[in-house]
């Protein structure tokens, strides 16, 4: 228990207010749930993949931002302040403002933070403007002009190692700038490097078989298991290690460069972690519950679920959680998450692939009798505008 603050009691508390803490906060309210409370300071909510398409010109900021006001769901107490404490034993959570809130159940899914202590020089690089991404809401507007701005030159894409929400479509920009420089007839003097953490991008054969011919066909250069080191951006180089050693890539243009991400710090501190770094929530991945408190459990970007952090991921992960609360309440068996995920990923302007594949990387397709690798025009109407209209009208309400 924290000293020194009344004490305000919610029987749920849910920590964060993206995807996974608005959309189960109205599932379980609409399931009956008398006391929900969410604690989030920030005073906007954002629909996170189209920040991709924000970063490859098919979007705007506006088409993914609403005030946080409006997408709290009704009957839901909203504590506009951050967490900087959690005491496990005692059910209680200590804000930044000095709030002590005090719950029977709690539920972890604040997201993830920047690491830029990961990555020397690379938020002077953001200050500047000389790299940007998709990823860092308020660099997001710069990078489709900075791209389609380039005629010839050098330009790096990263991919950020996990823990990331949905890695993978980080390359959503790169691929929607090569096919733009492609039509302006621009693309062979754009030298293309991708920077990406593991051997392949996806860790999905079927999915990285496609990837793998069309970076061959734009050109582009692949560093594979290799990592930004530092960034000096005065001199507009990037240092980059993999297995085979270290090399500096000068004189590069801009850098769509994504930040390495961490769990909020207090996670740790609290003792809900295995491991410090990188601080997830510790919990067993198939019911989401945690392994030391049996009252606690997360889901989302920092949760350890054991699969790729994504917002299909988190549909499956809310309805499992909503259940599972309801059956610990009743002592009955919990239901089984599989570890489903989603990796959207855009090949071309208009041209998407859909990796959907279960904890083990085998396929888990959503529609039957449909091959949701293979790039359809079709699938990235589906994505860019059929997903966010359903996100706002139906899952953040808890009707999917």
């Amino acid at each position: 228990m924290f000293p020194g603050a009344d004490v305000e009691r919610a029987e749920v508390l849910v920590v964060g207010g993206g995807n996974a803490g608005i959309s189960l906060a109205a599932r379980l309210l609409r399931d009956g749930a008398p006391d929900v409370a969410v604690v989030a300071p920030q005073p906007v909510h954002r629909y996170k993949p189209l920040l991709n398409y924000v970063a490859g010109g098919e979007a705007t900021m506006a088409d993914l931002e609403r005030p946080m006001a409006d997408v709290v769901p009704e009957g839901c107490r909203w504590i506009r302040d951050a967490v900087e404490a959690v005491d496990p034993t005692a059910m209680t959570v200590r804000t930044r403002g000095g709030r002590a809130l005090s719950c029977s159940t709690l539920v972890l899914c604040p997201g993830l933070v920047e690491d830029w202590e990961a990555t020397p020089g690379l938020q002077s690089a953001y200050t500047d403007g000389w790299a940007a991404s998709s990823y860092v809401p308020g660099s997001t507007p710069q990078v489709w002009p900075r791209l389609t701005a380039l005629r010839r030159g050098s330009v790096v894409f990263t991919v950020p190692p996990e823990p990331a929400s949905c890695g993978p479509t980080a390359l959503k920009p790169l691929l929607m700038a090569c096919d733009h420089w492609r039509r302006a007839g621009v693309l062979p003097d754009v030298a293309v490097r991708l920077v990406l953490p593991g051997p392949t991008a996806t860790a999905v054969p079927e999915a990285d078989e496609i990837l793998d011919r069309t970076f061959a066909g734009y050109g582009v250069e692949v560093l594979r298991e290799a990592r930004i080191e530092r960034v000096d951006w005065e001199r507009r180089a990037v240092t980059v290690t993999s297995p085979s050693g270290r090399r500096v890539l000068e004189d590069v243009d801009f850098a769509h460069a994504v930040p390495h991400y961490r769990a909020p710090s207090w996670i740790a501190d609290g003792g809900l972690a295995a491991d410090p770094t990188p601080g997830l929530v510790d919990i067993d991945p198939e019911t989401l519950r945690s392994r030391r408190h049996g009252s606690i459990w997360a889901i989302g970007d920092a949760a350890a679920v054991a699969t790729r952090p994504s917002g299909g991921a988190l549909r499956q992960q809310v309805d499992i959680l909503a259940k599972n609360l309801a059956a610990a309440r009743k002592g009955k068996p919990l239901q089984r998450y599989d570890g489903y995920t989603v990796m959207p990923i855009t090949v071309a302007r208009r041209t998407l692939l859909l990796a959907e594949v279960d904890r083990d990387s085998r396929p888990s397709p959503s529609v039957p009798f449909v091959d949701p690798m293979k790039p359809r025009r079709a699938t990235w109407f589906f994505d860019r505008y059929v997903l966010p209209r359903t996100y706002f009208r139906r899952i953040l309400r808890g009707r999917v």
